[in-house]
């Protein structure tokens, strides 16, 4: 069973950085595309950082980049996300997940893990 558990979420001024941990089972997260997604109050979610699963490379949304660092550790089997300068406008839900090839049968399977609250005031 493949589960993501999110942590490392609180409140902080305007200029803090947070770390978000998700630790993965069920599967390694070097196997498939990870990334972290976040939603505001009565916004959709939007995707702000992710790793290929394909060559590793990472992608950031252009409201984080140069702020937000994504990184994986295998041996720990957890993704991060480093935020550094945040601003009020990162205040959301950040989720993380996970896009994972099945072969038997053949298809891409989507996970989420529950979320975790990020609030930066001003």
């Amino acid at each position: 069973e493949v589960t993501l558990v999110e942590s490392g979420g609180g409140s902080v001024q305007t200029g803090g950085s947070l770390r978000l941990s998700c630790a993965a089972s069920g599967f390694i997260v070097d196997d498939g595309t990870i990334g972290w997604f976040r939603q505001a109050p009565g916004k959709m979610r939007e995707g702000v950082a992710c790793i290929s699963g394909h060559d590793g490379s990472e992608y950031y949304a252009n409201s984080v980049k140069g702020r937000f660092t994504i990184s994986s550790d295998s041996a720990k089997n957890t993704l991060y996300l480093h935020m550094n300068d945040l601003k009020p406008e990162d205040t959301a839900v950040y989720y993380c997940y996970a896009k994972i090839l099945q072969q038997i049968p053949f298809r891409f399977l989507d996970y989420w893990g529950q979320g975790t609250q990020v609030t930066v005031s001003s």
